[in-house]
């Protein structure tokens, strides 16, 4: 069909009331299909959902960086468009120095200090996990960059593995002081010299500190995600080994962490004898807890008289019973139930293998 002829077909449309003889019914889906070419196209919409992590793909300086003017303004490079607030204030400085402006240009983050670097001095220029990219995927491993204004950078450091109990090791902040000074943590100040970030595989690296030196580390969970310590919410543990570090041995590798999350519920295995010769009712175990003596927690067991619970951890008191009437309570002068026993269940830790025989009561028959 012509371009004209479709214009005018466009023109044409029928008025209100208006109905075509039979005659007319293919000239009429005729015209309404090149009605449909009158329409304005579109290249359709969506496309692949984004869940790719963001990367950090260049820097400047570069880490491992050495003789870094003190004036320096500092970039970071993405892969890809990032949420400007909340990557822009992930960003940061240790030791700390106070960041007078955060620009974008694309990918690219700009930090420009306050005030001039310290003279021969090493920093980390570090990005947490709160950094994001705009379809709201996160940095999924964090990011250090060292570098030091003096003229040769330091040689010192210290790698190994974060074992986290109860809470995922990826983006656990390695905080690093000099053991020297007697500090200890405030994460208000940020006033660690040193500071390392964790993998999603539980590795980090912390390097760039000077030798001879003594070191401890305290590891720091952000779980809320908003950069300050949070007794409620958070971890901070100290690491008992101080750290040397020489001219002969300037790094110390291999180095395993343990970490537990003390919030973190524990797991309770085991098997409940039935001796009480009982066919009625269903099998429960109750657990009662330091924090509702008053009112036990119930849970059945499985086909093969098995439990496997999460519980919170603690001192707790257990005890099975045969539930007659079905009433999710115990009721001590007619129902069949075990001793009650007490069990301590450790923060992320498994409780194995435990069993409790269940009985008739004391003078039933």
């Amino acid at each position: 069909m012509s371009r004209l002829r479709r214009a005018r077909l466009c023109e044409e449309a029928p008025r209100p009331g208006w109905r075509a003889p039979a005659a007319a019914v293919v000239t009429v889906l005729a015209a309404l299909l090149a009605l449909a070419g009158c329409a304005k196209r579109e290249p359709p919409s969506g496309g692949p959902l984004d869940v790719e992590p963001p990367r950090v793909i260049g820097s400047s300086p570069d880490s491992g960086a050495a003789g870094v003017s003190r004036g320096a303004r500092l970039t970071i490079t993405f892969s890809e468009r990032m949420e400007p607030e909340a990557t822009g204030e992930a960003a940061e400085l240790a030791p700390r120095v106070p960041i007078h402006r955060r620009r974008w240009s694309g990918h690219t983050l700009t930090l420009e200090p306050a005030e001039s670097l310290g003279v021969n001095r090493t920093y980390t220029l570090f990005l947490g996990t709160a950094a994001y990219d705009i379809h709201g995927n996160h940095l999924e491993n964090g990011k250090t960059i060292v570098f030091s204004t003096a003229p040769a950078f330091p040689a010192g450091g210290i790698e190994g593995d974060l074992e986290a109990r109860g809470f995922p090791a990826g983006g656990t902040y390695l905080w690093c002081y000099d053991a020297a000074t007697g500090h200890t943590p405030d994460s208000t100040a940020r006033d660690f010299d040193a500071i390392g970030l964790v993998d999603r595989l539980g590795h980090f690296r912390l390097s760039g500190l000077a030798v001879p030196g003594r070191y401890r580390l305290w590891a720091f969970a952000d779980l809320n995600n908003n950069r300050s310590f949070e007794p409620s919410a958070d971890i901070l543990a100290a690491v008992d080994t101080v750290f040397e570090l020489s001219a002969a041995k300037p790094w110390a590798s291999g180095v395993t962490l343990r970490v537990v999350n003390p919030r973190a519920p524990g797991r309770l295995r085991g098997a409940v004898i039935d001796s009480s010769g009982d066919s009625l009712g269903v099998l429960r175990v109750q657990v009662i807890t330091p924090e509702d003596t008053l009112r036990a927690l119930q849970f059945d067991v499985d086909a093969d008289n098995q439990f496997d619970l999460k519980l919170p951890a603690g001192t707790l008191r257990v005890r099975a019973y045969r539930d007659l009437d079905r009433s999710h309570s115990w009721q001590p002068d007619r129902e069949p139930a075990s001793d009650l026993v007490t069990v301590v269940v450790p923060p992320a830790a498994d409780v194995l293998n435990v069993r409790l025989t269940v009985r008739r009561p004391r003078g039933k028959p």
